[in-house]
Order: C-alpha cells, then sequence, then structure tokens
C-alpha cells in the first residue's frame, strides 16, 4: 500500500496552521514553563499577567468561542433550538440545587465536568488526525487507551497525592487522599501503556513505512503537558500554564477552522487578505470582550481578587449571601457548564 501512493499526512487544514495553532501549544507551553522562576513552578503563586493571559485571555475565551458554532449560527440554532435553549436551563437548574446544597458540592461537580471535557478533547484531536487510516480495530483501541492513560495518569496522581500547590477552580475541588500503593501501580500501567504504543507504532513504521506525524505530536504533547503540569512540576502558575494552554488555544482553533471552512472564508475562496483578517479579529475581539465582561462581574460582585485588571467592576457591591450566590454564582458559570455540556454534542456526526 505504502508503495502504490504516496502517504499524505491528516492535516485539519496545512501543517503550519496545524502546528501553530493545533499540535505546538502545549509544547511550546512547556518550553517557557521551564524558564520560568521556581516559584511559579512549585507554589501557589499566580502574578497578575499570567492570569490575565491564561485564565481571561485563553481559558474563559475559549469557553465563548463556542458561540460561533452555536448561537451565533442562525441555521445550526434553528435545527436544534430545543437543545440549545433547554440545556442551558438545566445547567443553570442543576447548579442552584447543587450550590444550594454547599459550594463544595458545586465547584466539584464542576470541576470533575471539566475533566471530562478536557480529557475528552484529546481523545477527539486523536480521532480526527487518525480519519484517514484504515487500521484493525486493536491498533484504533491502542490509539484510545494511550491518549487516555497520557491524561488520566497525571489525575490518578493528583488524587493520590495531597499538598498539591494547585486547584481546578477552588481548594478542595478534587477528592484527594495519600494513596501511595495506588500512584505506584497506576504509574506501571501508565508506563507499560505507552511503551505497546511504541512498539506498535515503529511496527508500523517498518511494515508500512508510514508515519502519522500529527497524531504522535498530538499524542506525546499530551504526554508531556499533562505530567509535566500535575505530576512534575507543584505550582498553580506551572499547572495553568500547561492545562489552559494546551486545551484552550486548539480549541479556539478547531471552532476558527470549521467556521471558515463552513462560511467558504478562506483567502483563496474571498480573494481578500483584508477580510480575512477583519473576520479573525471579530472573532478574537467578541470571545475577548465576553470573557472580560464574565470575569469582571465574577471578580466585582465575589472575589475581589483582581481589582486593577476591572477597575470599573469593583463599584459593584461585594455579594456574600449564601442564599444570592446560590442564585449568581451557577449563573455567571453557566457559559461555562453550558460549554462543557454542549461539547458533548456538537462534535458528534449528524449535528449540523
Amino acid at each position: 500500500m505504502a508503495g502504490e501512493t504516496t502517504y499524505r499526512q491528516p492535516w485539519l487544514r496545512s501543517a503550519l496552521f496545524d502546528s501553530v495553532f493545533i499540535l505546538l501549544p502545549g509544547l511550546l507551553a512547556l518550553v517557557f514553563t521551564l524558564f520560568l522562576p521556581s516559584t511559579y513552578k512549585y507554589t501557589d503563586e499566580m502574578p497578575t499577567w499570567g492570569w490575565v493571559v491564561l485564565v481571561l485571555l485563553v481559558d474563559v475565551a475559549h469557553v465563548y468561542s463556542t458561540l460561533f458554532r452555536t448561537y451565533f449560527d442562525k441555521e445550526r440554532f434553528a435545527r436544534h433550538r430545543v437543545m440549545y435553549t433547554a440545556i442551558p436551563i438545566a445547567c443553570l437548574v442543576a447548579g442552584v440545587l447543587l450550590y444550594s446544597m454547599s459550594a463544595l458540592a458545586f465547584w466539584r461537580s464542576l470541576a470533575y465536568l471539566a475533566v471530562f471535557h478536557f480529557v475528552r478533547q484529546q481523545y477527539g484531536f486523536m480521532r480526527l488526525y487518525s480519519r484517514a487510516e484504515e487500521r484493525k480495530p486493536y491498533r484504533k483501541y491502542i490509539d484510545a487507551i494511550t491518549i487516555y492513560a497520557a491524561t488520566m495518569y497525571p489525575l490518578v496522581y493528583w488524587h493520590c497525592s495531597p499538598g498539591r500547590n494547585f486547584s481546578w477552580f477552588v481548594q478542595g475541588d478534587f477528592i484527594v487522599a495519600d494513596l501511595p500503593v495506588v500512584r505506584s501501580i497506576a504509574f506501571y500501567i501508565y508506563v507499560a501503556v505507552v511503551a505497546v504504543y511504541c512498539v506498535f507504532e515503529v511496527g508500523d513504521i517498518i511494515r508500512y513505512g508510514t508515519f502519522n506525524l500529527p497524531r504522535n505530536i498530538l499524542l506525546f504533547g499530551t504526554l508531556a503537558s499533562w505530567y509535566m503540569g500535575i505530576v512534575h512540576f507543584n505550582g498553580d502558575m506551572a499547572f495553568t500554564m500547561l492545562n489552559v494552554v494546551a486545551h484552550g488555544i486548539p480549541y479556539m482553533a478547531l471552532i476558527w477552522l470549521l467556521r471558515e471552512k463552513e462560511q467558504g472564508a478562506t483567502v483563496k475562496q474571498s480573494g481578500s487578505i483584508a477580510r480575512y483578517i477583519r473576520s479573525a479579529f471579530i472573532f478574537i475581539g467578541v470571545i475577548v470582550l465576553f470573557s472580560y465582561l464574565e470575569e469582571g462581574l465574577w471578580d466585582g460582585l465575589v472575589w475581589r481578587e483582581h481589582v486593577s485588571v476591572f477597575p470599573m467592576f469593583s463599584l459593584l457591591p461585594h455579594l456574600t449571601s449564601k442564599e444570592v450566590l446560590s442564585l449568581l454564582v451557577p449563573l455567571l458559570s453557566l457559559p461555562q457548564t453550558t460549554h462543557y455540556v454542549l461539547d458533548g454534542f456538537i462534535w458528534k456526526r449528524g449535528h449540523s
């Protein structure tokens, strides 16, 4: 087969676009993290500039990029009006009920929902980069098990290792216990799974003379960013850098890529670089604006942690009543919860 046709790498758009915006952000974040001061790699300190870049401009912004594939798409919204309306309502009701039980119950539920979303994204990209391969079923299983191991082992380590200087949303949102035996067993399984993948990948190279470059960059980038961010380093800045960049930028890039294809707005089709750039600025500007407004409300009404970033929002009342917060916090979290739940539907075949 390899001798009959030239093997074409399964890029989603191009080698340059995929590498810069999907495959390499996590690895580049790792290189940047290596040069951070030890304070940011092994303590809970997070500089304001780091929070703005990573949380405001990437993490929260990627949530709002979903709008361009759902509520901002008139035709798609018309076809899925019931689902797009019912999911936010259900998320809000569930959030209010959980927060009324306890704040920790709410944040813990949201944290595990977010984890599921992050893990599934890596599997989804693995599937995308394997879409053109004619592989035996057992190889597909090996790929899936390996990408899940790349994300799940660091999470198991986190749950079995008290004393991490970071959390997903708030302190204590993960259930953590000191379980060294579980850590050890999980590590050996992790190493074995990766080793099996490598053996079969080398075998395919020898047998067929082909090597799926984007799929392997994705896999080993996931291995590196998740392991280093959670297991090797123990700092809030390092974790956020490796967690958010490797997830948020590829997600936004995929939304942009599909939006561009559906609208036929490539440079060649439109014949105007200016139009292409204008479209990109609108996309980025909208998600950053929504991100800033949401985080401003969070900071003004609830957290009061970044007043210098949101000076106008500091004029809002600082709310502490549990009854008020049980309504406000789920409401402010609604873009995230809706994003997590909708994401389980908008990438399925048949959802167009």
